[in-house]
């Protein structure tokens, strides 16, 4: 065959809609609105096409085909079709659903009850999770698709991943996770009629492949050994084995609950977040001069010097700054684990970086919401939010590898094998 030019028109590669049918379509279009206006080629195309693959589906659930013959010991025949209206990512669609006499016909494609099709949900979903308002989706839905969605309807669709995230906050975990990090962020919810700050705990996991993964999130007003060693108890009951590091920062309780739960597990503090809470009251122009300072601590080659660098600094700096030394002498077993490895593992644990970037995937989702009605939209928007987060989060720890092979030196016997 040839094209329009009258040229030989080249195969189609497998996959494709053959040319000449695509063509056939074109004719029926004079212009741009016949093809993805309200009424054009692409709406009734998808309307054509899903009907068809209804009516596939009542041909596989009855044995037979239209206009077929259906086998004797059958008592069950065609009943004839119903039209529905769906929502699709070009608008409202008419559509013809098959029926049978006894009413056993459970379409696939569009469920029975479903006024959704082609991932129209899936899109109110993600506006959701960037934290978009009822009624920011609404208008945005209405001038995307040209269709009314109701704020009922918009429930409707975020409540239907509270099974979902059921199920992921109940799922088989990896046996080893080198390293563990545990934050918090704040969510502002309304109960009683008052908004009140709520902390919602997430804990990430750095697997032997240096992939990050959020292991679980849990709401609490409060913090305490027993609350984390519940949290704690409850990765173990989804087979959470062995932590080598874990890393936190002002979590009461939490050290002496990894303790009880993981007494192989080293408790690190984050180094970052002492900086932040020890030059909170230096004057600008005094915190780069003392974060210098104390980077001489951290960045110490032992334990032991960085005491004595410590020691010296508060001894020649304390008066001047009260409030920056002393929290660093007083927590000095929390900090000064991660100065007993190599440059390639001080480099992963020495700050919560690793699940900082996570929460500003969410906290954006959060703060655009201002506060949220429920405890339960909160989770609903952080998981929605922390799987969005997924497509640019999660990737490999840089240089993981030589991470890895210090790790297996040091806790060796504990990496896994497979």
């Amino acid at each position: 065959t040839k094209n329009h030019r009258g040229r030989p028109r080249q195969k189609d590669p497998p996959g494709q809609i053959p040319a000449e049918l695509v063509d056939k379509l074109f004719d029926l279009c004079a212009g741009p609105d016949d093809v993805a206006g309200e009424n054009g080629l692409l709406k009734r195309l998808t309307a054509a096409l899903v009907s068809k693959a209804l009516e596939g589906e009542m041909a596989s659930h009855l044995g037979y085909e239209r206009g077929e013959s259906p086998a004797e010991d059958s008592s069950n025949r065609r009943n004839g079709t119903r039209g529905k209206t769906v929502r699709t990512n070009r608008g409202r669609a008419s559509i013809e659903v098959p029926r049978d006499r006894e009413g056993s016909f459970e379409p696939q494609l569009v469920p029975k009850h479903s006024r959704s099709f082609d991932g129209f949900d899936d899109q109110i979903l993600s506006m959701y999770a960037r934290g978009m308002s009822t009624r920011d989706i609404q208008k945005h839905v209405r001038e995307l698709y040209a269709v009314d969605v109701s704020p009922d309807m918009i429930s409707r669709v975020t409540d239907s991943i509270k099974a979902e995230l059921d199920a992921w906050r109940s799922r088989p975990l990896e046996r080893v996770y080198p390293i563990v990090y545990i934050d918090a962020l704040v969510a502002k919810t309304r109960e009683k009629g008052c908004v009140q700050n709520r902390s919602i705990y997430l804990a990430v996991g750095v697997d032997v492949e240096g992939k990050k993964n959020l292991l679980g999130m849990w709401m609490e007003g409060s913090e305490g050994a027993k609350y984390w060693l519940g949290v704690l108890t409850e990765l173990k009951h989804r087979g959470l084995e062995d932590i080598f590091v874990l890393c936190a920062d002002g979590l009461t309780g939490l050290s002496e609950a990894v303790e009880a739960a993981f007494p192989r597990t080293i408790f690190q503090t984050c180094i970052v977040h002492l900086i932040r809470a020890s030059t909170r009251y230096v004057s600008h122009k005094d915190r780069k001069y003392v974060c210098s300072r104390l980077k001489e601590v951290y960045t110490s080659a032992t334990a032991e010097e960085a005491t004595r660098k410590l020691l010296e600094l508060d001894s020649e700096l304390g008066e001047a700054f009260p409030t920056v030394f002393r929290p660093w002498i007083d927590r000095e077993s929390e900090w000064t684990p991660f100065l007993e490895f190599p440059s390639e593992i001080r480099r992963v644990i020495y700050t919560t970086n690793t699940i900082e970037a996570l929460n500003r995937f969410i906290r954006k989702a959060l703060k655009t919401r201002g506060h949220l009605p429920s405890d339960d939209a909160a989770m609903k928007l952080v998981y929605l939010a922390a799987e969005d987060a997924k497509k640019t989060w999660g990737r490999a720890t840089r240089e993981w590898n030589k991470a890895m092979a210090q790790f297996a030196i040091m806790f060796e016997g504990r990496v896994p094998l497979e």
